[in-house]
């Protein structure tokens, strides 16, 4: 088996567990009493693409729906192993942050926390911006078609899923929310 792919299944597996953990967190949600929890499209479509992209990064890690493996995209697939591996992390690093205030949903919760620390420190949604470079990343250390397809519909979905989110949590943080956003870019920092 190509070492690249190795890599990029290993930590697929070692994440696993962790990204389990904050579904379970998530699946907490749906027993938690919501505030406010809006209807809409983008609480599941965003959640069903990534699904969708981790099972082609899977296919793609023995070479299920990608392209030819030639010695000159060495050095892109090990970029994008770099930054599948980096941001798979980072995402973590995002639900632990989030502690009790994770979900899989777009909702407010009774005892809702606005989380400032870690990397909400510096961008609001880094949760989002990991998935897409994570999901990029994967791609291009596969060479897998299937996964880029996928990633690319997926960000715009991200992107309303956020500004969504957004919305809810200036509507019951206010002012608190005015002043952290003023403070933290959108998904880049310095930006939004």
């Amino acid at each position: 088996m190509d070492p690249i792919n190795i890599f990029v299944g290993l930590n697929i597996i070692a994440t696993f567990g962790a990204n389990l953990s904050g579904a379970k967190s998530g699946l907490k949600d749906k027993l938690t009493v919501a505030k406010e929890k809006p209807k809409t499209y983008l609480q599941k479509l965003p959640l069903f693409l990534s699904a969708f992209t981790l099972v082609g990064l899977i296919l793609g890690v023995f070479q299920i729906g990608t392209f030819e493996y030639l010695p000159e995209n060495e050095n892109a697939r090990l970029i994008g192993a770099v930054i599948y591996i980096i941001f798979s992390w980072v995402q973590i690093w995002c639900y632990k942050t989030l502690g009790s205030s994770y979900s899989q949903d777009i909702m407010i919760s009774k005892d809702h926390k606005l989380v400032k620390t870690g990397p909400y420190g510096f961008i609001r949604h880094p949760q989002y911006l990991s998935q897409i470079l994570l999901d990029i990343g994967g791609a291009l250390a596969t060479l897998s078609y299937v996964v880029i397809i996928f990633a690319i519909i997926e960000i715009p979905f991200l992107i309303m899923r956020a500004l969504l989110e957004e919305k809810l949590l200036g509507k019951h943080f206010k002012e608190n929310f005015r002043e952290y956003k003023n403070k933290s870019g959108f998904m880049f920092p310095f930006i939004g």
